[in-house]
């Protein structure tokens, strides 16, 4: 009996014998494929792509033919757009230093170094009057739920009121911060102990590269405590060229690898790592022994430390691992695209998608909050471990755990 082949292998998933095309036909292909080891997208893409050939192998031979000659023109197509794309990044290059002295007065002007003028500060397009009466309003509103706290019985613990913010503070205080906790996509990746470093957050920036094509964000800290680093980066890496092999599956540029960058934590202050202690016992001798070992907590600055891709294509975390770099692969093109060419729509609340106060609703492609779903479940089931003293025990998550008899 014939095998059955994964789609996308070097042959096409053709059925070879008459008992498998009774299979493709019946109900028992799932469990073919299945057993083969082929997971359920895979087995989905395989089986409709067989439906879609069958539906061909129908037509008349004169028809097929004229197919093959569209798919032809469809290819000369696609090399045209594999150059448009290109000459489209070339453009994106060449803006960028257009855009670069404006981003750096925005830093300039968050950081108080700079007080803008009386005319910088004119936004002609906008009624002043009305953002002066809502914040009237705000503060009105503001004293009298303060009147109402004093009329409150005295049984009730009072509320700690928010600080105010100094009227003499220079910038803007916790500009980037507040994108964070306004955008969904950035919020969902935030923990709450990465929310003190990302107040030292000054700036991000983007470096546009040609050849090869690609770009970096780099993310600029004030020193903190945390780690000694002033500038964090993330690398993307792009191609705009048909695959020889499938050139009619060419959709624009593609992000195919990132780089992170190593980040020098200070002592004790690695928001990325927590340490357990837990408690083994051994089979044969009964005797318990504490094991303290780090693995990785989950963390925005998990995002400067992307997974590997697997040099088995086919082995099981391969396709876990190729999700994750999906995900991350489409949140450095919203950071670029988005929060840093928007960010005081952003800070403001006019740039946010309508349903950036709530949860993302989901798309068809992978929304903002299903990325960052996707960030936090695969960071979670790829932790990573580093042991403090050799393994010579089995390894459970919870209470005291019986090993096997092993020579220490």
């Amino acid at each position: 009996m014939g095998t059955v082949e994964r789609a996308g292998d070097e042959h096409t998933s053709e059925v070879e014998s008459g008992d498998q095309e009774e299979m493709v036909g019946g109900g028992e292909i799932a469990t073919h494929l299945y057993s083969g080891g082929v997971t359920r997208d895979e087995m989905l893409a395989a089986i409709t792509n067989r439906l879609h050939n069958e539906a061909l192998a129908c037509l008349p031979p004169n028809i097929r033919r004229r197919i093959r000659a569209l798919r032809t023109l469809q290819k000369d197509f696609v090399v045209i757009e594999a150059k448009f794309y290109s000459e489209v990044h070339a453009l994106e290059c060449k803006y960028e230093k257009l855009y670069k002295p404006l981003f750096e007065k925005r830093a300039q002007i968050v950081s108080g170094e700079y007080e803008p003028t009386d005319e910088e500060c004119v936004n002609a397009w906008r009624d002043e009057m009305v953002d002066e009466e809502l914040a009237r309003m705000v503060q009105n509103t503001s004293v009298t739920e303060g009147d109402k706290e004093k009329d409150k019985p005295a049984v009730e613990e009072p509320k700690q009121p928010e600080p105010t913010m100094d009227p003499n503070v220079k910038g803007i205080p916790d500009f980037w911060y507040t994108i964070f906790k306004n955008v969904s996509m950035l919020c969902e990746m935030m923990q709450e102990h990465d929310e003190p470093i990302l107040k030292c957050l000054q700036d991000i920036t983007v470096q546009m590269q040609e050849d090869p094509i690609g770009f970096t964000l780099e993310f600029h800290f004030a020193p903190n405590e945390y780690f000694t680093n002033t500038v964090l980066t993330k690398q993307y890496s792009m191609k705009c060229k048909p695959d020889e092999e499938s050139p009619l599956e060419f959709e624009g540029p593609e992000i195919y690898s990132c780089k992170g960058c190593d980040i020098n934590w200070n002592k004790g202050k690695n928001v990325t790592v927590k340490t357990i202690k837990k408690k083994q016992k051994h089979k044969s001798r009964g005797s318990v022994r504490t094991v303290t070992k780090s693995v990785q907590a989950d963390s925005f600055f998990n995002f400067f430390t992307p997974p590997v891709i697997p040099e088995d294509p086919n082995s099981t975390s391969a396709s876990e691992i190729q999700a994750l770099l999906t995900a991350d692969f489409e949140i450095g093109h919203y950071i670029r695209e988005r929060v840093v060419s928007r960010a005081v729509l952003l800070y403001t609340g006019e740039g946010l998608d309508d349903d950036d106060d709530d949860d993302y609703e989901e798309e068809v492609n992978l929304s903002a909050s299903a990325l960052s779903d996707t960030v936090s479940l695969s960071w979670a089931s790829n932790k990573r471990h580093i042991w403090f003293q050799e393994d010579l025990y089995s390894d459970e998550d919870s209470g005291t755990e019986e090993v096997s008899d092993v020579e220490d």
